[in-house]
């Protein structure tokens, strides 16, 4: 097991330093100048080239790209080319927003597809399995940017429930949390359905039926439990994507998150932000992943078996 997690890790790094490198690169291979951003393109060319010698840009991209570098390895991403501020100290604020708001959307989409996904497979072929998978294709179509809006005019516009956005309390918090989980429970509840419906055909599903549990104990208790490594999988995966796909939630209700920050910082040419967030995001994908290899091992004993052997 130590084994496993060394290697886990390892490729962990690999992985966020190529990302890292790769953003990097691309950022400043984008056409456009943070000075002209800052300056106007009617400032005169001392001026440019005093600022562009004193945010480091006039120096070689090696040279930059290994200040980034070194900067990672001490916990230093810089300071924002338009805040004027340290990067660490913006990304921690917008962090909070996001997660606040990925957890939620996690909850929603968990909370909406678990009862769905069980419905659906106990109820293989009838109004209700249609009804479910009609549910999850309909969330997996219907995209961020229009769902949003629709959410706004009804529970905002017309019935003045919820607020339009922002990020004033909780109520702002409900309608881009459903937005953001509404296709994640879409996908979620299919492949709940889809595991059940191939456990419940093993002979251990047939002998806990001929010994008079009832459908729910058959379903949850020996059914759902033995289904839960593609589920896990698809969870892991999907959370990650919540972190780091929510630039279109983010942007429809104007929620301070990284997203936000992010799309706002790639407009400006604010490269040490924008190499900041994909390196939170990154490392916050990774980790994800970890967690959910590591919940492998819990959830199915012979994987753990597997790794102690290896």
């Amino acid at each position: 097991m130590p084994a496993y997690l060394a290697g886990r890790l390892f490729t962990a790094v690999w992985v966020v330093f190529g990302v890292s490198t790769l953003v990097f690169l691309l950022i400043h291979w984008v056409p456009g100048d943070p000075v002209d951003v800052m300056l106007g393109e009617s400032a005169s060319g001392a001026d440019r080239e005093l600022l562009r010698q004193a945010l480091g840009l006039d120096r070689p991209l090696f040279e930059q790209w290994w200040s980034f570098m070194h900067g990672i390895l001490h916990f230093d991403l810089g300071n924002s080319l338009y805040h004027q501020q340290s990067v660490v100290s913006l990304l921690d604020s917008r962090y909070v927003a996001t997660a606040e708001l990925a957890g939620l959307a996690f909850l929603f989409a968990v909370a909406i597809a678990l009862p769905l996904g069980l419905l659906a497979a106990a109820r293989r072929g009838s109004a209700w399995d249609r009804g479910a998978m009609g549910f999850a294709m309909l969330g997996v179509s219907i995209p961020n940017f229009w769902l949003g809006p629709l959410l706004v005019l009804l529970f905002s516009l017309q019935l003045g429930w919820l607020p339009v956005s922002g990020r004033e309390g909780p109520a702002s918090l409900l309608l881009p949390a459903l937005t953001l989980g509404t296709s994640l429970a879409a996908i979620l509840s299919r492949m709940v359905r889809s595991s059940l419906l191939e456990v419940l055909e093993e002979d251990y599903i047939r002998s806990a039926r001929a010994r008079g549990l009832s459908s729910y104990q058959v379903l949850v208790r020996h059914g759902l439990r033995n289904a839960w490594l593609p589920i896990l999988t698809l969870l892991g995966m999907q959370l990650g994507a919540l972190l780091g796909g929510a630039v279109v939630t983010e942007t429809v209700f104007n929620w301070p998150g990284l997203g936000t920050l992010l799309v706002e910082s790639i407009q400006r040419r604010d490269y040490p932000v924008v190499q900041g967030c994909v390196l939170v995001i990154s490392l916050s994908y990774v980790l994800i992943n970890l967690l959910t290899d590591l919940l492998y091992a819990w959830v199915d004993p012979r994987i753990r078996l597997h790794q102690g052997h290896g």
